[in-house]
């Protein structure tokens, strides 16, 4: 069993030691056009709204339009209002919805938007931030690479395990000593070795680390930035004293040392949150030298050691640790953690789904994340790292490119061996062209900005003449949110997943006008996107859908007071055609009362009915053509038209 191995090796004497694209709109300010008439569609849908109007399509748009511009708080007023309208939307309005709640703090209404975000979106990478049932090993099968493991040369047929350079040297716990016996596997007890880089990248040399290691056991260190500061493990033994709990265990305990003018390691001291009752070891410092990462199971432990941290002061003193809690901890084991450069956490854990005992996870950009109360995901690093042994221990060099972790897989030297890797450069060119959809032109001038996965801005470019943009260097296996905007267009956004392997991604953009012109003879119905002005059978009376559809034009025609327009209303060829233009034509009156009654001038509208006299499609009257026609063809001969008649004293002249 893969944790019977771990407990020997961190625990000395308990199972502790061992020890995670959809477009959408956004409307941007624009001049004011003083001499031409432009419509802006989202300021028509806010009268609409504001007016009591309703439907998915207002109000999807309208909340975008929003949400785009991170004005929250309005967003999330409308993305509630679509919710409840209670019909089916896009999944993606729910994360949207979530993440508007949470920009406004109502943290608690936001995780019941993003459990529904997830119940319709399992494998999206958000989901995997918030929940962690996931399809672990087809999610495993997927992340795992090609490259190579190697065996160090320096691993013996006992334990060898954790690592960690300084100085030129990689320093790692091992049994191979001489000294006494540890009962529980009759190997060495653990001691710290240091072994010297060799001209072709290879590690030699091996010697004892001076003035560190006693007849216990000594494992697993960290330094601070200077280099002058250790902290370590070793079993609960100092001064020449050792200690058991009350029900005679020797846990183990971190100690810290300090490198003299001599270059010697001395002034060795407890560090203050050691106790005889549990245990602290395995310790990690980050890139600032203000944090110290460790596993225990002290008092507040969640599981059978958990990850805690504590902030170091700049004089050097520890602040009380506190767990890192359910987002990284089970009720298993989480142990060995390594904050890189980057902020990256990783640690090793049996307690989510792995490939078996101990398996190596990594929570990015954990420190930046933490700080800012993000959702934290956490992702197993799968094979080669992962096997179905023991994996744990995992070290990186961002400097040198060089990784270390340990395993008792197959085909190893002895106990557990050190591994060592290079740490993967995979960076990728992010390029494409910005259109315009219906002209198929290339757009310069476009703002391109690339996102991180949580929103946050990282680059930002303008298109070129050809409409050509180019993000360099981008990271691998990251998740990312690429936004196209241009003024009078409708912003349009992707998100995308960069693979693990160096290429080019192509990401090109088609965008629609967002400022319409409009001209005398244009038809509303059309540049609104109305479709057919339902009436209940054989009445003219205007039901609430179609009330719905008519605010969008009363709303143009209060815009631009020096608008006239002629209501047409047609049927298909369905009835008599006296029954068909006289039903047409009280429709299209019916119509026009209705603006009226809401404020429009009488001599700004007209209205008549065609009947069937002006079909679109080839589904006339004539009885060989009335069956061949689905309900779908005759209904585009039910149609409304709103025409404009004259506009800026400009008439239409349709001749």
């Amino acid at each position: 069993m893969k944790t019977q191995k771990i407990i020997y090796i961190i625990a000395f004497s308990f199972v502790f030691s061992l020890g995670s694209a959809q477009r959408g709109k956004i409307i941007r300010a624009s001049k004011e056009y003083k001499d031409f008439a432009y419509l802006k569609t989202s300021e028509i849908l806010l009268e609409v709204a504001e007016n009591g109007y309703k439907s998915v399509d207002i109000l999807q748009k309208l909340a975008d339009s929003f949400y785009f511009n991170n004005q929250m708080e309005e967003a999330s007023k409308w993305y509630g209002e679509l919710m409840a309208l209670n019909e089916s939307v896009d999944s993606e309005y729910y994360f949207r919805y979530a993440q508007a709640l949470k920009s406004i703090e109502k943290y608690s209404e936001s995780d019941k938007w993003m459990e529904k975000f997830v119940s319709a979106n399992g494998n999206d990478l958000r989901s995997r931030a918030f929940s962690s049932t996931v399809n672990y090993l087809d999610m495993i099968d997927r992340a795992s690479r090609v490259f190579d493991v190697k065996n160090l040369d320096i691993n013996s047929e006992v334990s060898d395990f954790g690592s960690h350079q300084y100085d030129g040297k990689l320093i790692f716990s091992s049994s191979r000593g001489n000294g006494k016996k540890y009962e529980w596997n009759q190997q060495p007890f653990l001691d710290l070795y240091t072994a010297e880089k060799q001209t072709d990248n290879t590690y030699g040399n091996v010697n004892t680390l001076d003035k560190i290691n006693t007849k216990f056991h000594e494992s697993s260190v960290a330094f601070t930035p200077d280099g002058k500061t250790m902290y370590f493990t070793r079993s609960n033994y100092f001064n020449n004293k050792y200690k058991s709990s009350k029900n005679g265990t020797n846990h183990l305990k971190l100690f810290r040392a300090t490198l003299n003018e001599d270059g010697i390691w001395d002034d060795i001291t407890s560090i203050p949150f050691n106790s005889d009752e549990y245990s602290v070891a395995h310790p990690s410092i980050n890139a600032s030298g203000t944090k110290l990462y460790f596993a225990s199971d002290m008092e507040g432990t969640i599981g059978a050691s958990d990850i805690f941290v504590s902030d170091i002061n700049s004089d050097g003193t520890l602040t009380a640790p506190m767990n890192l809690g359910k987002a990284v901890n089970t009720e298993a084991q989480e142990t060995f953690p390594f904050i890189n450069a980057n902020g990256d956490l990783y640690l090793s854990s049996n307690g989510f789904n792995g490939l078996g005992g101990l398996d190596v996870y990594v929570i990015r950009d954990f420190e930046n994340k933490r700080k800012q109360n993000q959702v934290l995901a956490l992702e197993n690093l799968a094979r080669p790292i992962n096997s179905p042994m023991d994996d744990f221990a995992y070290y990186e060099n961002m400097a040198t490119k060089e990784g270390f972790f340990t395993s008792n897989r197959a085909g190893g030297k002895g106990d557990d061996d050190i591994y060592s890797f290079t740490v993967q450069e995979c960076e990728q060119d992010l390029q494409g062209i910005v259109k315009d959809k219906d002209t198929n032109a290339n757009l310069p001038g476009a703002t391109v900005t690339l996102f991180d996965s949580e929103n946050k801005p990282l680059r930002r470019q303008i298109t070129e003449t050809d409409g050509s943009y180019k993000f360099e260097d981008i990271e691998c296996e990251k998740e990312y949110l690429i936004r196209a905007e241009l003024d009078d267009y409708a912003t349009v956004e992707k998100r995308l997943t960069t693979p693990n392997t160096t290429q080019e991604l192509v990401v090109d953009f088609l965008l629609e006008k967002e400022q319409i012109k409009l001209e005398p003879c244009d038809d509303l119905a059309k540049i609104l996107d109305i479709p057919i002005i339902y009436f209940d059978f054989d009445k003219y009376d205007i039901r609430y859908d179609a009330e719905i559809e008519l605010q969008k034009v009363l709303a143009v025609l209060k815009k631009y007071p020096t608008m006239s327009i002629d209501i047409r209303s047609h049927t298909d060829c369905r009835g008599t055609m006296a029954y068909n233009e006289k039903l047409s034509d009280n429709r299209a009156k019916s119509t026009r009362q209705y603006l009226i009654d809401k404020g429009i001038a009488e001599n700004r509208l007209t209205a008549k009915g065609y009947g069937e006299y002006q079909l679109v499609n080839d589904c006339g009257c004539e009885p060989n053509n009335i069956s061949d026609c689905s309900e779908d063809e005759h209904q585009l001969n039910r149609r409304s038209e709103f025409i404009i008649t004259s506009l800026n004293g400009q008439d239409c002249d349709e001749n």
